[in-house]
């Protein structure tokens, strides 16, 4: 497929606006010294470009996408009926409070609504995504200790079945990661916490239940080891979609999560946006929050900052559009169809699990909770076939593979998260896959290098494009 550069001719164009008929006033500002290179090229030749581009791309509504710990569940296309909503699209973020009274009021009960399901006191919604939020939550850690004047805190405990972003925020937050490795059955060794823990103890992050798909049994103890040396407990809150309207991250202990609105809360996600992941605290912490805070007065709504806040984390007050469909979402299901997602998640994982565990080895052989993981260590030694090379066999059956090599605690990963929005006839077809699969890699087990056969792109150079990209193309810039 060409490149839209490759298809532009000189002189060609889309352009259909009338010419300017008022004078031009430009400021005193510095201007490209060059004109701008882009493409030259017809309306119809556009579109079609970027029609092409789509029937490249693989997302939820083209097949079957069980991407571990990301939650690629189907979108409610109200969601996106009541973002596009002229007084919610077409706001300005600088338009006056009296003027958008009723986004405030999304704002407000949003906030309301996400600290009742994770037990959490208040909540801002300015982080842009996951892993934005972690690096606010742990902000909102050492200000606290540095307000009590406790600054000799400066290890964070991060048990190595954590998600790869928390030891990067905790660094980016100037803290020293201190890493303790997960018992045999995958969960946190307390023994090993309780060593582990001491005076430069700033906090725990967790993920629960964890990277393997276990919900910790002692989680109320784990939490209470951290407290009781004065640290924090941070919840990541990617895995939330398990456990949502059943149990809640504040409950356990917890003094401040991050959500993912674009993965739990059923915004598309994926290929770099959009995103929201709103942090909430506990009262404790609420001093410190970021961004704007939204009080109802009366009949009417204000903004207001946080008395000891930490600054913004991002312009303005978060990607509004994503809380909208959050919002949406939470409104159309209500306590009981949220508890009923979540159970779904639990039940299609356990059901995939059950009928592959005898096939693809499962390290971890207990109930799941939304996802679970298969080890092809076995495989790799016996006959020579990789994880990569299963998953990339999938890519011709029309199924988006699974996570790889994480959780790195498993040799020859691959993660699964089925999410509650898929059918049982959805998940046997997918399940027989898995065994076509399998059976053809003991066959023959040399045709699996050469899978996929039928992708438009088969086997690309994954280390020489994240080390040597291309980021341009052409002349200047």
């Amino acid at each position: 497929m060409k490149l839209i550069f490759e298809k532009s001719y000189p002189g060609r164009g889309s352009s259909v606006l009338p010419e300017c008929d008022v004078p031009e006033c430009l400021p005193d500002v510095p201007k490209r010294g060059i004109a701008l290179e882009l493409p030259e090229i017809s309306e119809n030749e556009l579109g079609r470009h970027y029609t092409a581009l789509a029937k490249r791309a693989h997302g939820v509504n083209d097949g079957f996408y069980p991407l571990g710990s990301c939650t690629m569940k189907h979108n409610p296309k109200i969601n996106e009926a009541v973002a596009a909503l002229p007084g919610f699209k077409n706001v300005h973020p600088l338009a006056p409070q009296h003027s958008i009274q009723g986004c405030l009021e999304v704002y407000h009960k949003a906030e309301k609504s996400l600290c009742a399901i994770t037990g959490m006191d208040a909540m801002t919604m300015q982080p842009a995504a996951g892993a934005h939020g972690e690096f606010t939550g742990l902000l909102l850690i050492k200000a606290y200790h540095e307000s009590r004047g406790d600054k000799k805190r400066t290890k964070m405990i991060i048990p190595d079945s954590a998600h790869g972003t928390n030891p990067a925020s905790a660094t980016m937050a100037g803290y020293q990661v201190v890493n303790i490795e997960s018992t045999p059955e995958g969960y946190v060794d307390l023994d090993k916490l309780r060593q582990a823990v001491g005076e430069d103890t700033a906090g725990l992050m967790l993920t629960n239940p964890n990277t393997v798909g276990l919900f910790d049994k002692n989680i109320l103890e784990i939490t209470k080891i951290v407290h009781d040396a004065g640290g924090l407990n941070y919840y990541d809150g990617a895995n939330l979609n398990a456990v949502m309207g059943i149990v809640r991250p504040g409950d356990m202990g917890f003094d401040v999560i991050h959500l993912n609105l674009h993965k739990t809360f059923s915004t598309p996600h994926g290929g770099g946006g959009p995103g929201s992941g709103p942090v909430g605290c506990k009262a404790h912490l609420k001093e410190f929050l970021p961004g704007i805070c939204v009080n109802e007065i009366g009949t009417a709504y204000e903004m207001c900052r946080a008395p000891h806040t930490i600054g913004n984390v991002r312009s303005f007050y978060g990607n509004f559009l994503v809380v909208v469909k959050a919002l949406t979402y939470i409104l159309s299901l209500g306590r009981e169809g949220l508890r009923e997602a979540a159970c779904n998640a639990v039940l299609n994982a356990n059901y995939m699990m059950e009928n592959l565990k005898d096939i693809y080895p499962c390290p971890f052989d207990e109930t799941c909770m939304h996802e679970f993981v298969l080890s092809l260590e076995d495989m790799k030694r016996d006959i020579g076939v990789s994880a990569m090379d299963i998953a990339k066999a999938l890519l011709d059956y029309g199924i988006h593979p699974p996570t790889m090599y994480f959780p790195l605690i498993v040799h020859e990963a691959l993660m699964i998260e089925p999410t509650e929005t898929e059918s049982r006839e959805t998940l046997d077809e997918v399940i027989e896959i898995f065994c076509k699969v399998y059976e053809q890699a003991a066959k023959d087990p040399e045709s699996m290098h050469q899978m996929p056969v039928k992708a438009q792109i088969r086997r690309p150079d994954e280390v020489r494009a994240a080390r040597k990209p291309v980021l341009r193309y052409g002349g200047g810039l």
